[in-house]
């Protein structure tokens, strides 16, 4: 990550509390990547992977300084990457065992209105500062994080500028940010296309070489991935410090735009899942405590005959009961969506298993602001349980 601080080793670029970004490296190369959802997949960039027979890692930070590293059991490139325009620079990495229980796990952002906002992205990136680029110098890389803004989308900035650019974003998918230092001179869209916004001041930064698959967090959630920068210029503007490609103040910033593909990413999760129940008939409500995870089924029931184009979603949330989240199993929340060739899918909770005697304990799962659908009448909030058997006995 390049920022725009006189040094990188500033506390406030410090990413220590990102837990669930990771480093992932295969086959000699390495990048970002971050811990979705479900606790066993991690999203990333595509163009890390030359091979995806190769053997893959990927690197957890714990909160203790300790390191944990888990193998990837398989890795899924999104099936229309292109590299020539480097368009669904996409991959998830599953992983062979579920990740640490104390790091944090992302759900995707979902609605569209990316532009204008701030985000935080968070890499493993070559560490620099805006006004030189890159430190090469750099051999033992740390998770920083920087602030920046999305501009515009990657096919509008390619209508604006034409031949200037040398690829074609696919349309709706890339989002962009430049790197500002706060002047008029290096606000590289300001000048090249008109879209004025001179920086985040001090915590601003953008993307470099390990930052690849990195996330860019909106409210929390994974809004954009991180794919390539670029220098532009045009025949009136040249608004790079050094007219490198080097990740310095007025260089342009893409990344792959997560709402875009929440459906891949959703689908492709629940493909992966291990013995999920597919009807209501099969759901478990008492489980081991060394289970794993549990799966909570929602099902849509009667669903219109036409459902071209329409989708449904739900929020869900955990809750204590007597079974307590972080010692007892993984406090989950986020957006279920039911796509529209999709009657029913799973949220899955990962169950904790600290062997030691305890009494069978209860948590809860809370479902709320139906998208497309409604509960039945009167009901705001659905409810279920899961009730996790104790496995152990008294030593």
């Amino acid at each position: 990550m390049v920022v725009s601080g006189r040094t990188y080793t500033n506390a406030i670029y410090s990413a220590t509390n990102y837990g669930g970004v990771v480093k992932v490296s295969s086959n000699g190369y390495y990048g970002t990547g971050s811990l979705l959802y479900d606790g066993s997949a991690i999203l990333t960039a595509a163009h890390l992977f030359t091979d995806t027979t190769s053997p893959t890692n990927v690197r957890f930070e714990l909160s203790d300084g300790s390191i944990q590293n888990i193998s990837a059991s398989s890795v899924l490139i999104h099936p229309d990457y292109d590299t020539n325009n480097d368009n669904n620079d996409l991959a998830i990495v599953f992983l062979n065992n579920h990740a640490p229980n104390e790091v944090d796990r992302y759900d995707i952002y979902r609605a569209t209105d990316e532009l204008t906002q701030n985000f935080t992205a968070v890499g493993y990136g070559v560490p620099g500062t805006g006004n030189v680029g890159e430190d090469q110098t750099v051999t033992e890389v740390e998770r920083l994080k920087s602030t920046n803004t999305y501009d515009t989308l990657g096919d509008e900035l390619k209508d604006a500028l034409g031949s200037i650019m040398a690829w074609d974003p696919l349309k709706k998918s890339v989002l962009v940010a430049d790197f500002d230092d706060g002047s008029q001179a290096h606000d590289a869209l300001g000048n090249l296309v008109n879209i004025k916004n001179t920086g985040t001041g001090i915590t601003e930064g953008l993307i470099s070489p390990g930052d690849s698959g990195g996330p860019a967090f909106i409210d929390g959630k994974v809004a954009g991935v991180a794919s390539y920068a670029s220098s532009l210029s045009s025949y009136n503007s040249s608004p790079d410090v050094d007219n490198m490609i080097n990740s310095s103040f007025g260089e342009v910033g893409f990344w792959q735009r997560a709402s875009f593909y929440e459906e891949w990413v959703d689908k492709s999760l629940r493909e992966n899942y291990t013995n999920a129940p597919t009807s209501r008939e099969e759901v478990v409500f008492q489980v081991e405590e060394n289970a794993g995870v549990v799966y909570f089924l929602l099902e849509l029931l009667n669903p219109p005959s036409d459902r071209h184009n329409k989708s449904y979603s739900v929020e869900y949330s955990t809750r204590d009961g007597s079974a307590i989240a972080g010692e007892d199993y993984v406090a989950t929340s986020g957006t279920l969506k039911l796509y529209e060739d999709e009657t029913y899918a799973v949220i899955p909770v990962t169950i904790i298993d600290d062997h030691r005697y305890e009494n069978d304990e209860v948590f809860y799962l809370d479902v709320t602001n139906p998208t497309g659908a409604t509960f039945l009448s009167g009901v705001t909030t659905l409810n279920a349980s899961r009730t996790i058997l104790n496995d152990d006995f008294f030593s």
